[in-house]
């Protein structure tokens, strides 16, 4: 149950297109993965994540953002969503931090300092999440091997996309498969 102070049903949000706010983001992720996988006596955190999102999507709605609403210097709205749909179109590719540049018309260095200012995290580690993610959902679909998945993610062995995905779940891919049986 919602707090009555956070006035969530009163609250009018804001329609939002594009973008990217990294605490709800991990918010919404965890609630997806609980969700994903049902187990006895996870109502209570599940419900406790529900609430979180909540406050996180009012905190977003009244623009209290945690970098600060006065920063300047990240990517346009364009830049995001073009390179945002260009690494989810590539995973399985090298992607390098030039090609990325050049999509966003920026110097490497202005790009990298402006991609993280936008999406929170650096290039990279974007990239490497964002593989994770979608690991995550082919791990589900028990369709391919571990080995299968990372390759088709971008990973060019099995032993670093198990370290990879353990440094990002704290599980390696086997035992997030088994966790979803």
């Amino acid at each position: 149950m919602l707090h009555p102070d956070l006035r969530f049903v009163e609250t009018e949000f804001r329609p939002r297109l594009f973008f990217f706010d990294r605490d709800l983001w991990e918010t919404a992720l965890k609630l997806k993965a609980q969700v994903e996988q049902s187990y006895p006596g996870q109502r209570a955190y599940v419900e406790a994540l529900g609430i979180a999102l909540a406050h996180e999507l009012v905190r977003m709605n009244e623009g209290d953002s945690p970098l600060g609403s006065g920063l300047r210097g990240g990517l346009s709205g364009w830049q995001q969503r073009q390179l945002a749909r260009y690494i989810d179109e590539h995973l399985a590719e090298e992607i390098s931090l030039l090609s990325l540049a050049h999509l966003a018309q920026l110097s490497p260095y202005h790009f990298s300092r402006a991609f993280k200012q936008s999406f929170g995290l650096p290039p990279h580690r974007y990239l490497t999440s964002r593989r994770i993610e979608r690991a995550k959902i082919l791990l589900a679909e028990r369709k391919l091997s571990v080995t299968e998945i990372g390759l088709e993610v971008g990973f060019c062995e099995t032993s670093s996309f198990t370290a990879a995905f353990r440094k990002l779940t704290g599980e390696t891919p086997t035992d997030y498969r088994r966790s979803l049986a």
